[in-house]
């Protein structure tokens, strides 16, 4: 690494700590030519895959625009920003690790869906309902009672039997 100061090519690392819950690496670096410190920052580079739309043209990933689609989804209701980033996170980490160059949208609106459900229930139907472009009442009243079946599962799940 070269010195910001004075630009020599040679630097060492005097001290190294993880930072970012571990996703980050920070060096404090000292020059060996001007004996000036400054701090680096290293993160692993992952690409987030291309995005294959229903028509079939591709865009990049948009982390702004799956941002927006939450909290559209979730205004007005008590999830807390934090939970919202983790939500994101989650995402992106599930995207990454696919390893894939391009993912088609489908999945991503999936696992966005599987998030909602687990932060808010009402901020999962509204998504729903523009994702999967719900015509009428019926299909609404159809999501409704696979999220009520799907809750009922889980908390009987959680349950001891009975003897």
């Amino acid at each position: 690494m070269h010195c910001p100061f004075c630009l020599a090519e040679y630097t060492k690392v005097v001290d190294s700590r993880l930072v970012a819950e571990g996703n980050q690496v920070r060096r404090r670096r000292m020059c060996l030519s001007c004996s000036e410190r400054f701090t680096t920052y290293e993160t692993a580079e992952l690409l987030m895959p291309r995005l294959i739309k229903e028509d079939g043209s591709r865009e990049p990933f948009d982390e702004e625009k799956l941002r927006s689609g939450m909290l559209r989804a979730l205004e007005k209701r008590p999830v807390g920003l934090e939970q919202i980033e983790s939500a994101i996170n989650q995402i992106k980490h599930y995207l990454q690790a696919t390893g894939e160059r391009e993912i088609g949208s489908v999945v991503v609106g999936e696992k966005v869906m599987e998030q909602l459900r687990q932060l808010d229930e009402v901020a999962y139907v509204r998504f729903a309902s523009v994702y999967r472009r719900f015509q009428d009442v019926s299909e609404f009243k159809s999501e409704i009672d696979k999220l009520e079946q799907a809750i009922n599962e889980d908390t009987s799940a959680d349950m001891p039997p009975v003897e």
